[in-house]
């Protein structure tokens, strides 16, 4: 549900790795290369990174890197609208690809994660519920850093958002856009104009630029063929899937996998 761990002591990242989870990387001195799906990012003392749960990421840390990795769960953090709006405003935990680094204020980050630390180990009366509100505290913190380096304001509907996420936990299924209106009791001009509005794009190609992300990091990491990664998106004809993918980023999945494979 949710976790704090330190960097020195975390191994696990140093391979890639998917949670479902939201992860936060705050490096606390030192500095650090990280690889999020297909990007590099190096962070340094008083910076951090917000990673949307699913993807794919590790970190080259150097000898002299110490930092604060946090994770939780959308549940845990989201318990109505405000709260997912939080979670997604400016981008942060951003479901495309906005991974970026952000330096913060060094003394609120990590007094706050350090007092989150603190309630995981003592579990105080009511400690997820103050835990709740130190990520809180955390996210305001990091859109004011955002804010205060000239960033443009970019305010989510809470409602795209529960687009995106039931786009993400359904590829399996490749459902049309009809199917995710009926599921989130709307519509699908509804999303449309959310989509045009958030993405500049329709929901459909929204859901398309999704399936092609996920279709990436399936054939980066692990050991899935071409057909076996069109059939865990819900193709059931791997060449309409290659010509789809093909369409989406100008290279076959197949050079692709060739190209980037771990």
């Amino acid at each position: 549900m949710i976790e704090i761990k330190t960097l020195e002591n975390f191994t696990d990242l140093e391979k890639p790795r998917r949670i479902m989870k939201y992860v936060l990387v705050y490096c606390t001195s030192g500095s650090m290369d990280m690889m999020i799906d297909e990007k590099e990012f190096k962070l340094t003392t008083g910076q951090l990174i917000t990673i949307t749960s699913g993807q794919v990421h590790s970190i080259n840390k150097s000898s002299k890197a110490k930092g604060l990795i946090l994770e939780f769960t959308l549940d845990f953090f989201c318990k109505n609208d405000n709260d997912i709006e939080l979670i997604f405003h400016n981008g942060l935990f951003c479901h495309f690809a906005m991974n970026e680094v952000i330096a913060v204020n060094k003394n609120i980050i990590e007094n706050e994660l350090s007092n989150i630390s603190e309630e995981l180990v003592k579990q105080p009366y009511q400690y997820l519920i103050s835990i709740h509100s130190r990520i809180e505290l955390i996210l305001v913190e990091i859109n004011r850093a955002k804010v205060k380096r000239g960033d443009e304001i970019w305010k989510p509907d809470a409602l795209f958002l529960k687009f995106l996420e039931a786009v993400r936990n359904n590829f399996e299924h490749n459902y049309a856009l009809s199917q995710f209106a009926k599921m989130l009791g709307t519509t699908e001009i509804k999303l449309n104009e959310l989509a045009k509005f958030h993405a500049g794009k329709t929901a459909q190609n929204v859901i398309y630029g999704l399936v092609a992300s996920e279709a990436k990091r399936l054939l980066t990491y692990g050991d899935l063929s071409v057909k076996e990664v069109a059939y865990q998106l819900g193709f059931n004809d791997p060449f309409y899937f290659s010509n789809f993918f093909k369409k989406q980023t100008k290279i076959s999945p197949r050079l692709y996998k060739e190209k980037f494979a771990v």
